[in-house]
């Protein structure tokens, strides 16, 4: 199954992608550990999502392991998941209250770095890591 999930086609702009998002889910991940109060747990509580003190951990973590593994073109498509999910999650929890309070514009501007990482995300899935991957290296 590992190998089903880190094959990978020979495409040499796939690092292009995978060098946003990578670098992108790190940084996020970094810094919910850095300013827990507004990226992290604080975060997570201002916006009523369940027992924020772990999630924001569990969620950092997460951000951290997958941005280091797409940047390494690692498992690509397995580490592309969480980050699908965890944007998933994002866009519904936090642009559908701007989506109502301030319409279709203001929520498509608040989201854009979402969206983004949303279709990249899933590029990445469709696609693996590219030919300069370590997916590509190891043939898994």
């Amino acid at each position: 199954m590992i190998k089903k999930l880190s094959k990978t086609d020979n495409s040499k702009t796939t690092i292009i992608i995978r060098l946003m998002v990578g670098a992108v889910f790190l940084s996020e991940g970094i810094q919910k550990f850095l300013f827990p109060a507004i990226r992290g747990a604080g975060r997570f509580e201002k916006i009523g999502l369940p027992n924020p003190e772990f999630l924001g951990s569990f969620v950092g973590g997460f951000e951290i392991v997958s941005g280091i593994l797409i940047l390494l073109g690692l498992w690509t498509r397995l580490a592309a998941i969480p980050t699908l999910i965890i944007m998933i999650v994002a866009v519904a929890t936090t642009k559908s209250e701007v989506l109502q309070n301030e319409g279709f514009w203001s929520m498509m501007h608040g989201s854009r770095t979402d969206w983004s990482m949303l279709l990249g995300g899933i590029y990445l899935i469709i696609r693996g890591g590219g030919k300069w991957s370590m997916d590509r290296v190891l043939k898994v």
